[in-house]
């Protein structure tokens, strides 16, 4: 049994004797630097170094034979199936009328767009050709508008 504590949410779960003898397997036979245990909770991938799984369990290679030797005295059977739901099997069901063969029409091309559909974006002004206010560019005159 190998504790660990997830890398992204924290959450403390254990690898059994099971995983870790598949996991000792998978590090050794592709010769990997560390086995990536998933988390029960999220799901991400937390990394694991050989060494960590080799010091939890030093002699894996004698327990994997051990292992192998138990589940040929026990083998265990596979969970069955569930059951399909029960369907009105005395009324059998009508097969679909074949469809009569139709040519296919050609899609339809979507309608222009006019300049009333179109949505008016303002137009971008810089500051040279920034419209001035009246006030400003009326030297003589000073007006004021009301508001209403």
């Amino acid at each position: 049994m190998l504790n660990i504590r997830c890398a992204f949410c924290q959450t403390p779960y254990t690898l059994s004797r099971v995983i870790m003898l598949d996991a000792l397997q998978e590090v050794d036979a592709q010769k990997l630097s560390h086995y990536d245990a998933q988390c029960p909770r999220c799901r991400r991938a937390t990394r694991i170094p050989r060494q960590r799984l080799e010091m939890a369990m030093p002699n894996w290679r004698n327990e994997l034979k051990e292992f192998e030797a138990e589940m040929k005295e026990h083998p265990q059977q596979e969970a069955p199936l569930p059951a399909a739901e029960p369907t009105a099997a005395a009324e059998p069901v009508p097969a679909p009328a074949p469809k009569a063969v139709t040519e296919k029409k050609p899609a339809a091309k979507p309608a222009p767009k006019t300049a009333s559909t179109k949505a008016k974006a303002p137009a971008a002004q810089t500051s040279s050709t920034k419209a001035k206010p009246a006030a400003a560019t009326s030297k003589g005159k000073k007006t004021t508008k009301k508001s209403k």
